[in-house]
Order: structure tokens, then sequence, then C-alpha cells
């Protein structure tokens, strides 16, 4: 059986209400419902934990060792900065996939960099929502779960 962590970062939370126009008007609810229902169809399992807190995502993905099979993560603004998150994640050992619902290649230069990019097995950016369930799909792929 497949397991995942999905994690979300700071203001993610506000999906649906902040920046419509960038982030587009589907919530994160809307977000973990389309995931679990995936993971149904798998007869997996996912875990889901937004932090507008580094530290609390921190603790997840440290919890996430022998619980879960891989992790999906949009870090938000940490993506840039935080390399406590990127340690973390490298620390752990598990497969995980950074999304972004817009395009940060094509917005303010300091969301060109990711300091997560190195640690992860690949990024998802500028598919809005979709993003997360084709690193589910990706991710399931990859570990030869499903």
């Amino acid at each position: 059986m497949l397991s995942v962590l999905l994690l979300n970062g700071p203001n993610l939370n506000l999906l649906g209400q902040r920046e419509p126009d960038v982030y587009g008007r589907e919530t994160l609810q809307d977000v973990v419902a389309r995931l679990e229902k995936v993971m149904e169809e798998w007869n997996g399992r996912l875990e889901h934990c937004q932090s507008n807190h580094e530290g609390v995502l921190i603790d997840a993905i440290h919890r996430a060792k022998g619980v879960h099979d891989g992790i999906i993560i949009n870090p938000g603004a940490f993506t840039h900065y935080s390399y406590a998150i990127r340690d973390a994640i490298s620390a752990v050992e598990l497969p995980t996939i950074e999304v972004h619902i817009s395009n940060v290649h094509a917005r303010e230069s300091f969301r060109h960099h990711s300091v997560i990019a190195p640690v992860v097995i690949g990024q998802i950016v500028g598919l809005g929502i979709d993003g997360y369930e084709w690193a589910l799909r990706s991710l399931a792929n990859k570990i030869g779960k499903k």
C-alpha cells in the first residue's frame, strides 16, 4: 500500500482567496480531496499537513521516515531560503517531489531559485493544482506502488 505525506507551507491555507489570478480559485481542501480520491482508487494513504511555521513542517518530515513511502511538498516561500527544510528532506531519504502552483520561473527573480531542488527527485511548476496530482502519480511510479 502506498503511503504519501503531502506538505504545504506558508500561506497555502489561503488558496482560493489569495491572488486567485496567480493561484486559482480552488482551495487547499480541494487539493487534498483530489489527492485523497486518487489514493482511495489505489487503496493508498495520504497524510496532509499545512503550516505557516517552518519547524512544524520539519517535524512532519522527520516523522515521515519509516511511515510514508514518499513526500510531496509545496514549501511556499520556504523554497527560497529554508536550508532546514532542505536538510530534513535529505536526512529522511524519502523520494520527494517539489510542487509549485504558479510558474515560479516566470515571476519575480527571487522566486527562481529553490534550495530544496537539489534534494528532491523532481519539481512540478506552473500547472496549477493539477501539479499536485501529477506529482502523486509520478511519485507512485517512481516508488513502484499503486
